[in-house]
C-alpha cells in the first residue's frame, strides 16, 4: 500500500496537476483571506474559512478527478487489479495521497495569517478550530471525489460529478433552514458538513462533528472499494 501512495502522490508532481491545484488553492486562499479579514482590519479568520468550505468544494476534484477515472482511460486499471494489493489497500493509498496534498496545500496557506498580527492577537482556539475543521472537511471532499472517481473513465466526468456531490453537501444546511417538512430537513441535516462546521469557529471542539467527518469518509471510501471490487470480479 506505501508503495501505491508514493507513486500516487510523486504522480501530482511529475505533472502539472500538482502544481496547478497547490497554486490555483494558495491563490484562492489568498484573495479570499483579503477580502473578508484583511479588508475588515480583524484577525477574526472564521469568516475566512467558511467561504474556503465552499471553494474547496471546487478545487479538491482537481486532485481527486484523475484518481481511478484515469487509470480506466489509461488501459492500466488492469495492472492494479492483479497487483498483490487488496483493493481496500488501493483505495486508501489514493485516498491518502490526494489527502496528504490538499492538507499541505492548506497548511501552507496558513502562512496568510501572519499579516494579521498587525491588527491585534489571534485567538488561538478559534484559529485552530477552523483549521482543524477544514482538514476533517477536505477529508470528506477527498473521499467523495475518489468515490465518484470510480464510477467513470473520464477525468472531466469525475470532476463536475464531485463538485456536483460536494455542492449539495454544502448547500443542504442552507437548503434546511426554509424547509419546514421535519423528515427532509433530518435528511438535509445528515448530508449537511457545513453545520457541523460552525462550533469550531467558537474554538469549540465538537468531538460529534469529529466523528460524523471521520464516519462520512468512511462510508465514501467503503462505496468505492465496493464499486472496484465490482469491476475487479466482473
Amino acid at each position: 500500500m506505501f508503495a501505491v501512495f508514493k507513486k500516487e502522490l510523486r504522480s501530482y508532481f511529475t505533472n502539472p496537476l500538482g502544481y496547478v491545484f497547490c497554486a490555483v488553492y494558495l491563490a484562492v486562499s489568498g484573495f479570499i483571506l483579503g477580502i473578508t479579514t484583511l479588508y475588515s482590519g480583524t484577525v477574526d479568520v472564521s469568516g475566512f474559512f467558511q467561504v474556503m468550505i465552499f471553494a474547496s468544494g471546487i478545487l479538491v476534484p482537481i486532485i481527486t478527478m484523475k484518481s481511478f477515472a484515469e487509470e480506466r482511460r489509461s488501459k492500466t486499471e488492469q495492472l492494479l487489479m492483479t497487483a498483490p494489493i487488496s483493493v481496500t489497500s488501493l483505495v486508501i493509498a489514493k485516498f491518502a495521497a490526494s489527502y496528504v496534498l490538499f492538507a499541505g496545500t492548506v497548511l501552507v496557506g496558513c502562512v496568510y495569517f501572519l499579516p494579521l498580527t498587525m491588527f491585534g492577537t489571534m485567538n488561538g482556539a478559534v484559529t485552530l478550530g477552523c483549521i482543524i475543521s477544514m482538514l476533517l472537511v477536505g477529508m470528506c471532499f477527498t473521499a467523495a471525489g475518489i468515490f465518484v472517481s470510480t464510477l467513470t473513465d473520464n477525468t472531466v466526468t469525475a470532476a463536475v460529478g464531485t463538485i456536483a456531490l460536494l455542492g449539495v453537501m454544502v448547500a443542504a444546511s442552507l437548503f434546511n433552514g426554509i424547509i419546514n417538512f421535519y423528515p427532509i430537513r433530518q435528511a438535509l441535516s445528515w448530508i449537511s458538513v457545513y453545520g457541523r462546521y460552525i462550533n469550531f469557529t467558537y474554538g469549540i471542539f465538537d468531538f460529534s462533528a469529529v466523528l460524523y467527518y471521520v464516519s462520512l469518509t468512511v462510508v465514501f471510501l467503503f462505496l468505492a472499494v465496493r464499486v472496484h471490487d465490482r469491476r475487479r470480479w466482473a
